[in-house]
């Protein structure tokens, strides 16, 4: 063996395996990252924890702020609701929150009148018939009066809930009109028979699938829908004729869906005067705090929403119900 070989071997020899203080060195390191992982995984946990607090605290002191302030009695003043887009359920100027703004309007002591601020291209003649028929009910029962105010649009359905008001302010160049009612859809046959396309539909009533797109539409349920939508129109018209009165200046074309500009309806009769809110809270109510009853999404419940919390959402829907966020 040679002397090369000799040395390796000697130092194989005297190495060993590894000293006792080498694996507890080891151990500690190992320990150490273990205990170094845990402290940060807890503080991480802790920090979500406080967060969520964070946001259940301020969910908590914003709904106790808005009942303190719905329960503290608020001066004379001139009470506001917004109807804003489209009249449909679940959107912004649905019946359902219309109807709980304006009872909370009239039952205030407060409130000397109450304004309609109007912005919309109507919708749903049922909603707007909901809306129009608790205005009236409620100026019988609170004996206040209730003005509408136009300000870029307010036609069809937004018109039909208008009608109620006792006195309809613009401005010149408002929109205002269009007393009609439409149905609209499209017709796919031609382009069908075009590319051999069959339509399977089977019903049970000849009438079942009147309306669709995809099947010919006769003669017989042509005149049907067509009675339907007069019937609809006629009922559009006696409610602006019931709420106009005396003041309406009837022309061919009042009633064909046209719409005039606010100079012109005031001329027509659709309207009565020229103003914005400030004005018919000043002048005409004489009151010129606003206090805007119309619901509005609040900022927790937006957060709340964001962060998918629907426990906290819910609860704050049923705070709302309990003392108005405004």
């Amino acid at each position: 063996m040679s002397s090369d070989d000799d040395v390796s071997a000697s130092r194989a020899s005297t190495a060993g395996p590894p000293s006792r203080s080498g694996w507890d060195n080891a151990a500690e390191q190992l320990l150490h990252l273990y205990l170094q992982d845990r402290r940060s995984e807890r503080r991480w946990r802790m920090f979500l924890r406080l967060l969520w607090l964070a946001l259940f605290a301020g969910l908590a002191w914003t709904l106790l702020s808005d009942r303190l302030q719905a329960s503290t009695p608020i001066g004379p003043h001139t009470a506001l609701v917004e109807v804003r887009g489209e009249i449909a359920a679940d959107t912004e100027a649905s019946a359902e929150l219309l109807v709980s703004a304006l009872k909370n309007a009239f039952e205030d002591d407060g409130s000397r009148a109450v304004v309609l601020r109007i912005n919309s291209p109507g919708g749903s003649p049922v909603q707007a018939g909901i809306v129009y028929d608790e205005i009236k009910r409620l100026k019988a029962l609170h004996n206040k009066k209730v003005y509408a105010v136009v300000e870029e649009m307010c036609a069809s359905g937004a018109y039909y809930i208008a009608a109620a008001a006792d006195d309809i302010y613009t401005d010149k160049a408002s929109v205002v009109g269009s007393i009609g009612v439409l149905m609209d859809s499209f017709g796919f046959t031609g382009v069908m028979e075009r590319y051999g396309i069959e339509r399977r539909l089977l019903t049970a009533g000849a009438n079942k699938g009147i309306g669709d797109p995809f099947s010919p539409l006769t003669d017989q349920q042509r005149a049907y829908l067509q009675a339907t939508l007069d019937q609809i129109h006629q009922q559009f018209i006696a409610v602006v004729k019931e709420g106009r009165g005396d003041r309406l200046k009837e022309t061919p074309d009042t009633f064909s869906g046209l719409f005039w500009n606010g100079e012109e309806a005031i001329k027509l009769g659709l309207a009565d005067h020229l103003g914005n809110l400030d004005y018919v809270a000043r002048e005409v109510v004489h009151a010129e705090d606003i206090i805007d009853y119309t619901p509005k999404e609040n900022v927790v419940e937006r957060l709340a929403k964001r962060f998918g919390a629907s426990i906290g959402a819910g609860a704050i829907h049923a705070m709302n119900s309990i003392g108005r966020i405004r």
